[in-house]
């Protein structure tokens, strides 16, 4: 079995998260030319304060962005420890893909229609396969 089968999901998912941060700023700064602001003269603000000013669907591949920063940390962290610990393979590379595809769902999902409840149901089955991951770590690396 191969063990390091997992580092595919994760490159994959990295790689996914800088077509998300293209997407964002493709839609992002021609929005803010539209919207006149200069971003030269910006100070002391967030990407967040762009939600008053620029068209919800320009903002919402930011806030996708924002999430892939969140929990894909933990699967990032989770699929590095099982391959270094040999359980990267058969089972756990498997529901590593199902992760990284249901995120990638996810990101398409926020970024054009933003269904709240498609969104939730997506994210709510790849948490289930990352809360699936961290179990099996859990197993291999404390009660084995």
């Amino acid at each position: 079995m191969e063990t390091n089968a997992i580092l595919g999901p994760v490159a994959t998912l990295a790689l996914w998260s800088m077509i998300m941060w293209v997407w964002m700023y493709a839609t992002r700064i021609p929005a803010m030319s539209r919207a006149k602001i200069d971003a030269k003269n910006l100070v002391g603000t967030t990407g967040r304060g762009l939600d008053d000013v620029l068209p919800a669907e320009v903002q919402w591949k930011a806030h996708n962005y924002n999430h892939l920063m969140e929990q894909p940390t933990v699967f990032y962290a989770v699929a590095l420890a099982l391959a270094i610990g040999g359980m990267g393979g058969g089972l756990n590379a498997q529901i590593a893909w199902a992760y990284v595809a249901l995120r990638i769902v996810h990101s398409l999902v926020q970024a054009t229609v933003n269904r709240v409840m498609w969104r939730f149901a997506i994210f709510a089955l790849a948490s289930l396969a990352l809360i699936a991951l961290c179990l099996h770590a859990f197993m291999g690396f404390v009660l084995h």
